[in-house]
């Protein structure tokens, strides 16, 4: 079972960048579906991006898609989500998570997901 540790939150204005990156302990990271939440105060924890172990398929929620990129680099056991064009909406703990061997619509909800890791904040200014 891999374990995962989030970096790259801080505090950005409205319409500026950030990207996250997720790093994976393992030997088996290749073979895990990887996903992005987030959860915003007073909000339940809701699915942002995924991609596939082999990086060919991605989902996306309708609230980011256009504006965040997910990746992955097998070799580096690092996934990562570029965000453009950010809005205070998307202020909120973003968390990584993990899914071994899944794809379809199940790895678009947390059940999905059997590793987490311990988040890190996003915030927006407007």
């Amino acid at each position: 079972q891999v374990q995962l540790v989030e970096s790259g939150g801080g505090l950005v204005q409205a319409g500026g960048s950030l990207r996250l990156s997720c790093a994976a302990s393992g030997r088996t990271f290749s073979s895990y579906t990887m996903g992005w939440f987030r959860q915003a105060p007073g909000k339940e924890r809701e699915f942002v991006a995924a991609i596939v172990w082999s990086g060919g398929i991605t989902y996306y929620a309708d609230s980011v898609k256009g504006r965040f990129t997910i990746s992955r680099d097998n070799a580096k056991n690092t996934v990562y989500l570029q965000m453009n064009s950010l809005k205070p909406e998307d202020t909120a703990v973003y968390y990584c998570a993990a899914a071994y061997l899944r794809f379809g619509a199940v790895v678009l909800g947390i059940k999905g997901y059997n590793v987490w890791g311990q988040g890190t904040q996003v915030t927006v200014s407007s």
